[in-house]
């Protein structure tokens, strides 16, 4: 298994580390309510990925790939989350004002998650790449959690991003205009989750 683990990590960074649905998403919850109010969401999404990626490792794959319609689905439920909180972030007021909103909890994580098709994507593609047919129960278990710890790594780095950028925004009218442009980036991921 340790032999998997560097070409594993060496294919994982670049997905994972790179502008996405959930790094940008906990990139602009950081920058809201700062770094420690990620990680409910955080604890969600990467219970469900450990989860989802082990079924998917255990053959749920087949049944994915004999039902594109669901993979359709999937994606166009995943957009219109991601807009939606696009949106509540597009009319959120000041930093300060917790009141006007909320940090994202274990269960938007999850539903983060299942309604990501850029996920299920990496998860085929990786065991595609690192499944053979010598490998066995554990090797599916050790790609699963090597796979799920870099993301979690991936998500606080970019939680810790929008955390420290928030600081240079703390004037309710700078806060207004990073909340607006970080609920337009996510706005045209929702885009790019939609019609990739």
């Amino acid at each position: 298994m340790a032999d998997l683990t560097l070409p594993l990590l060496a294919f994982l960074f670049p997905l994972a580390y790179s502008p996405g649905p959930g790094n940008m998403l906990f990139a602009a919850t950081g920058a809201r309510f700062g770094l420690r109010a990620t990680a409910p969401a955080s604890l969600g999404y990467h219970l469900a990925t450990w989860i989802v990626t082990a079924g998917l490792g255990f053959g749920i794959a087949t049944a994915l790939a004999q039902a594109p319609l669901l993979f359709a689905l999937l994606k166009w439920a995943g957009a219109a989350y991601v807009l939606w909180l696009a949106l509540g972030l597009w009319r959120a007021g000041a930093l300060d004002a917790a009141q006007e909103a909320r940090p994202m909890g274990a269960r938007d994580g999850v539903v983060l998650l299942l309604l990501n098709p850029k996920a299920y994507v990496i998860i085929l593609l990786m065991f595609s790449q690192f499944l053979g047919p010598a490998t066995g129960p554990a090797d599916v278990v050790w790609i699963t959690t090597v796979f799920t710890l870099n993301n979690a790594i991936a998500f606080a780095v970019w939680a810790l991003i929008g955390d420290r950028l928030a600081l240079r925004f703390r004037d309710p009218h700078q806060a207004r205009r990073l909340n607006r442009g970080l609920g337009v980036l996510l706005a045209g991921v929702a885009v790019w989750m939609a019609l990739g």
